[in-house]
């Protein structure tokens, strides 16, 4: 009992260091993100940290590297439809603009500038089947289909869909200034859509340590799950979610809890009252209906849902959800 309960703390220091790593890497996605810097950050030696680095995240670091600046550059084509391939490219952390669409050819079996005009193309690419999403219901939890493709392409063509989810959810869109947040987080890499009783033990994780630490008190207390990746463009095994709770910035984390800042700057927040299925709606709802008609576009930095309720005690069984996502003008 005693070295299961050994191997169980070195397991949750050895993802604390990966989370941190992983962490670095999205905040500096545009610098040179060498081997010996990484190595630093996770606090492992360069010749060790590589290995224990693909054994825990199922792929080698850089390959890692060069998927999650191609996958940012994919939603960054899309959501900034008058900013330039080449700056897109060189803000994402390519040396220059041939060796991006080689790349990103490579990767989606489909050219940077047709991925972004032409939804058709898009749904040929290996990596985003979204014909098999467009229009669907599903039961999710969070963030999925139809967010950023149906803000950048016809959305005339949704008219008829866009009418049904507006008279089905009751919900308000504010645009506000919102502070940047210190948060404690415990992350999930894998598929999570429809997948409550996952969150359920990601939150039961994290609250038992906060609680230990009295570190809850509602309503100040803020608890929201942050989505780093969009379901559309990465594999669903490799995406990454991190269920999180507000804590003071001196707050100290170990093992599989970490800490990070959600940055402050201008959001559209969503208020929502739904029901459990329609967490698909509510997103789709602020990316196909309200963005393109309110003279903003998202900006880069994750979006994320803030739970305002215990579902189980409203009369509805209703959950009051706030859904914010980054933007600046069009």
């Amino acid at each position: 009992m005693q070295e299961d309960y050994r191997k169980e703390i070195l397991l949750e220091e050895y993802t604390s260091r990966i989370n941190r790593v992983q962490d670095y890497i999205e905040a500096n996605l545009g610098e040179e993100l060498r081997l010996e810097t990484l190595s630093q950050v996770a606090n492992f030696s360069p010749y060790h940290f590589h290995r224990i680095f693909s054994t825990m995240v199922g792929e080698p670091l850089f390959q890692y590297i060069q998927r999650i600046r191609l996958e940012k550059a994919a939603f960054l084509l899309l959501a900034n439809p008058k900013k330039s391939v080449t700056e897109i490219s060189l803000e994402c952390g390519f040396s220059n603009q041939a060796s991006f669409a080689k790349a990103f050819k490579k990767y989606f079996n489909i050219s940077a500038s047709k991925w972004r005009t032409k939804l058709d193309n898009i749904q040929e690419s290996k990596n985003c089947k979204v014909d098999s999403k467009i229009g669907k219901a599903d039961s999710s939890q969070g963030k999925v289909s139809l967010d950023i493709f149906l803000y950048n392409n016809n959305v005339r063509k949704n008219i008829v869909w866009r009418n049904y989810i507006m008279t089905n959810i009751s919900y308000s869109i504010e645009v506000k200034e919102v502070n940047e947040m210190c948060v404690a987080y415990v992350r999930h890499i894998g598929p999570y859509k429809g997948d409550s009783t996952l969150f359920s033990k990601l939150f039961d994780k994290l609250f038992k340590w906060a609680g230990a630490r009295d570190l809850i008190h509602f309503p100040e207390t803020q608890t929201l799950t942050l989505y780093h990746d969009s379901p559309e463009i990465t594999e669903e095994d490799k995406l990454r979610i991190s269920v999180c709770l507000t804590v003071p910035e001196d707050t100290e984390v170990d093992g599989e809890i970490g800490k990070m800042t959600i940055p402050g700057g201008k959001y559209a927040i969503g208020h929502f009252e739904l029901n459990e299925d329609q967490y698909q709606d509510a997103w789709a709802s602020m990316y196909g209906k309200w963005l393109p008609e309110s003279g903003y576009q998202p900006d880069d930095g994750a979006c994320f849902e803030m739970y305002l309720n215990a579902p189980e005690e409203h009369p509805e069984k209703k959950h009051i959800v706030d859904i914010y996502v980054p933007i600046k003008p069009l």
